[in-house]
């Protein structure tokens, strides 16, 4: 476990939990500092409880495959470890390791939910076995924290009835993480809105679920009047053989000359990608929330973004589009009006950089978070959307 402490001595002043701050555990797969993606969030989260106060232990679990990940209920200890803290919060990508060994813990659990394995289109993940593990491991859970309304409810479908034939209670908050880590730039004016060609970046780790190959296919489809170019900006290590795919492909559709792998690049790199661009497009197959979307409407792009996940919440025809996974015809249509009308380009950029205005920051974010477990800690019940729940476990 990594101690975090109660933070610094210049945080003090913003600590409001006073001597009996509560100890929580954080369980992640790895390292919590080392890790991007969904566990961003876990890092902020461990961040911001430590600094007002809170007692903060990151209980790490090894990452391994997801068979030999189900040995780890058995690990000696996890059970005792978990029952030290006043509230336990689990990143749910873990629940394989956990959906066991949280029928035996009676320290409050929250699950921390932005990802679902059962819900990636195209991957081998949603068959039978993994559904039902996901399922039980959601069902031990106490309380739940959710990066969006479309996890929620896909949680919900997952889980169904229990044994007893009822909907089982999901009492929990919505918290979206937040897209303010690159820092901003206006929205797509003069020389950076008219100039050609049209440039359209994807950002994330290169792999088949970010469905850039559904992007160079429907890129290939635009009408030759349409000069365009694509960035895609990611590490190219993970799945290299999904990129020499990707490479092979732009070959066939006679494109290669349009599409860059920049590979993985530091924030400064990032940010220039993003000024340079006038689109930002991750058609994934699955987008638990879509952190990068946020990050392109804070720099005035509109975002072409996964219909299924969370994007749902704020991405729609005022500041980009939605596209259904896999569907290259869809790409091309929400590219193509953008590319050829630089006015109707601008008015969505306006409308992503309001939607990013709007849009919860970290602070705001991880403290209604905590707000949310010191309730849980204190015992707290309420029907509101900040409501915490304490009416005991049903690990049973």
């Amino acid at each position: 476990m990594g101690d975090r402490g109660g933070g610094s001595e210049g945080e003090a002043s913003e600590a409001d939990e006073g001597a009996d701050a509560p100890h929580v555990g954080i369980v992640v797969y790895g390292d919590l500092d080392a890790r991007s993606g969904g566990f961003l969030y876990d890092r902020r989260l461990a961040d911001h409880l430590a600094a007002r106060g809170w007692t903060v232990e990151v209980v790490s679990l090894p990452e391994r495959s997801y068979r030999r990940s189900l040995l780890t209920n058995l690990a000696p200890g996890l059970v005792d470890r978990l029952e030290r803290f006043d509230v336990v919060v689990e990143d749910a990508y873990c629940g394989p390791s956990l959906f066991l060994a949280n029928r035996r813990v009676g320290t409050p659990v929250v699950a921390l939910v932005h990802y679902l394995r059962s819900a990636v289109v195209g991957e081998a993940v949603g068959d039978r076995a993994v559904r039902a593990i996901e399922r039980d491991y959601l069902r031990t859970a106490d309380a739940y924290v959710f990066n969006s309304r479309p996890t929620r409810e896909a949680v919900a479908e997952l889980c169904g009835v229990d044994d007893t034939g009822e909907q089982p209670p999901f009492p929990g908050i919505v918290a979206p993480p937040a897209g303010d880590r690159l820092g901003t730039a206006p929205a797509l004016s003069g020389d950076r809105l008219t100039r050609d060609p049209f440039r359209v970046v994807a950002v994330g780790n290169v792999t088949p679920r970010k469905g850039i190959t559904t992007l160079i296919r429907g890129l290939s489809l635009l009408d030759d009047g349409i000069d365009w170019r694509l960035r895609v900006v990611g590490d190219v290590g993970v799945a290299p053989e999904h990129v020499a795919s990707l490479r092979a492909l732009a070959d066939r559709r006679g494109v290669a000359d349009r599409v860059a792998f920049a590979g993985r690049v530091d924030d400064d790199a990032l940010r220039e990608e993003l000024r340079s661009a006038h689109l930002l497009a991750v058609p994934s197959r699955y987008e638990p929330f879509g952190i990068v979307y946020l990050e392109g409407m804070a720099f005035g792009l509109p975002a072409i973004a996964s219909a299924n996940g969370g994007a749902s919440d704020f991405v729609g025809d005022h500041n980009g589009a939605l596209v259904p996974p896999d569907d290259a015809e869809a790409v091309a249509d929400a590219v193509g009006p953008l590319a050829r009308d630089r006015d109707r380009l601008r008015r969505l950029s306006e409308g992503a950089r309001e939607t990013f205005r709007e849009h919860p920051t970290w602070e705001e974010t991880c403290g209604r978070v905590r707000r949310f477990l010191r309730g849980i800690v204190e015992g707290e019940t309420g029907e509101g959307p900040d409501a915490a729940v304490g009416s005991g476990n049903s690990h049973e």
